[in-house]
């Protein structure tokens, strides 16, 4: 049981934190562009200093891009230990025109603190900060073992992170750990995640002609770049919705009926979600449901597509090169590998004569899934409860967070536990993003609650599976 006065110490201090959250949120730590190379080692910076006032050891690690910060404070070595991740590196604010007030200004409104980062993912990590904060001022210590592991590359694929685990992985052996960068079902329906997609990302560059060319006089005589990358996607899909490129589905482990009838019973608004999207109609495989599509079944999805002119008037030209992105988000049993083959095959089996393909791995990771019926999942399902006032359903995420895949393969960890204190309509990625303020107090409180919940769980008469460092268990 959390004592009354941790819960007493984070009420006392629930504007004090929304202060602490504005003043990390303020830093434009945007990963993927090297202009904010220097707010990104600020933002780590920021993560040190915060966990070192809590009397972490806590150590900045470099890597060939961000930092990662690594820090542990050990209360007993007979306690279970809890890692819990999250990340300081942020999407890019464009469209900057659609935000009502800067990204990087946090403000206040309609129970909301908007600006990037904000649920994706500084706020949601925040809150275990404030709730260790708060327990240390009450009790002096925490009730487990507790490291923390937070990287600045999670919205660039985290490619520094497989290497650093490596390296470290007799610091970082844990008995479970917390993940909070997801959402709630719905509002004031909280949720664990069990399940989630993966992701192959590759870009497509198809190359013509060696430079653009006069479209009167050497149109109808070479293929043009722009016309052959658009033919090539269009056939990626079938009219149903469905994936087209053979073998794609081999793989796919299909739901459980106990899934399928869970995914059912979820209130989904259809009318209201078309609302929220913008959109006359929604689409997919015909034979499941919106939120089977959306969290539990494979998907492909063009994200970018360039080439050509597309500037005002007119220039007539056939286009030396044109080039797409292309994303697909994987189930179990799929791998990345795998798919990137098969995407591959089919791509160049169906490129006519007269262009020249480049294919390219950008990043990607396998799905997961995390066994429900664990002693630490019930903890968090308890911590939850105190936390938010409702038991949570368990839900499978569409999103992909590659460090979970990594966790479990080479830290050899089942109890990984993907609690999302934001919300769907948050606005992750998009402008405008925001944090229920209650939302972030709740999780604050659950994260509380956890801490003393696993305690419970992990030294009862069921002791945690055996951890073997770089393997995982069976």
């Amino acid at each position: 049981m959390v004592p009354e006065e941790v819960f007493n110490e984070i009420g006392t201090n629930r504007q004090r934190y929304i202060e602490r959250l504005s003043e990390f949120l303020q830093i434009p730590s945007v990963s993927t562009d090297s202009a904010h190379t220097a707010d990104v080692q600020k933002a780590a910076a920021w993560v040190l200093a915060r966990l070192k006032g809590l009397g972490f050891q806590v150590t900045l690690h470099e890597t060939e891009r961000h930092p990662v910060v690594y820090g542990h404070l050990h209360t007993d070595p007979d306690l279970p230990t809890l890692l819990i991740y999250g990340h300081y590196d942020v999407q890019p604010p464009d469209p900057l025109d659609e935000w009502v007030t800067p990204p990087f200004s946090p403000s206040t409104r309609d129970g909301f603190i908007y600006a990037r980062g904000a649920t994706d993912n500084k706020g949601q990590w925040f809150t275990y900060f404030a709730a260790m904060e708060a327990i240390l001022a009450v009790n002096g210590k925490l009730p487990i073992n507790v490291k923390v592991l937070v990287e600045g590359e999670e919205e660039i694929g985290s490619p520094s992170l497989e290497p650093f685990l490596k390296k470290h992985l007799g610091e970082l052996e844990t008995d479970a750990i917390a993940i909070s960068d997801g959402s709630q079902f719905a509002p004031g329906m909280p949720a664990i995640t069990y399940g989630l997609r993966g992701l192959s990302y590759l870009q497509v560059d198809v190359q013509g002609p060696r430079v653009d060319l006069h479209s009167g006089s050497f149109g109808g005589l070479v293929a043009n770049p722009v016309q052959v990358l658009s033919q090539l996607l269009a056939q990626l899909k079938s009219a149903d919705g469905s994936i087209a490129i053979p073998g794609f589905y081999d793989d796919v482990r299909e739901l459980e009926s106990r899934e399928r009838q869970e995914m059912a019973a979820l209130p989904v608004d259809e009318v209201e979600l078309k609302k929220y999207l913008g959109v006359d109609e929604l689409v997919g495989e015909p034979d499941y449901g919106p939120v089977e599509r959306r969290s539990a079944r494979p998907t492909l999805d063009v994200n970018g597509i360039w080439g050509g002119f597309s500037g005002e008037g007119a220039k007539t030209i056939i286009p030396a090169r044109a080039g797409a992105k292309v994303s697909m988000r994987l189930v179990p049993d799929q791998r990345a590998s795998t798919v990137n083959g098969l995407f591959e095959n089919f791509i160049r089996s169906k490129a006519p004569p007269g262009v020249k393909l480049q294919i390219t791995d950008l990043h990607g990771s396998d799905p997961v899934l995390v066994e429900r019926d664990q002693a630490a999942m019930q903890a968090a399902v308890r911590a939850i409860k105190i936390g938010f006032g409702k038991e949570p359903i368990f839900i499978r995420e569409g999103g992909s967070i590659p460090i979970v895949s990594l966790f479990k393969e080479l830290l050899g960890c089942n109890n990984i536990l993907l609690m999302g204190w934001g919300r769907p309509d948050d606005g992750a990625h998009s402008p405008n993003e925001r944090f229920f303020l209650e939302d972030f107090h709740c999780g604050i409180r659950s994260a509380a609650a956890l801490l003393y919940e696993l305690k419970q769980a992990l030294t009862g008469s069921n002791p945690p599976p055996a951890r073997v460092a770089g393997k995982a268990s069976s």
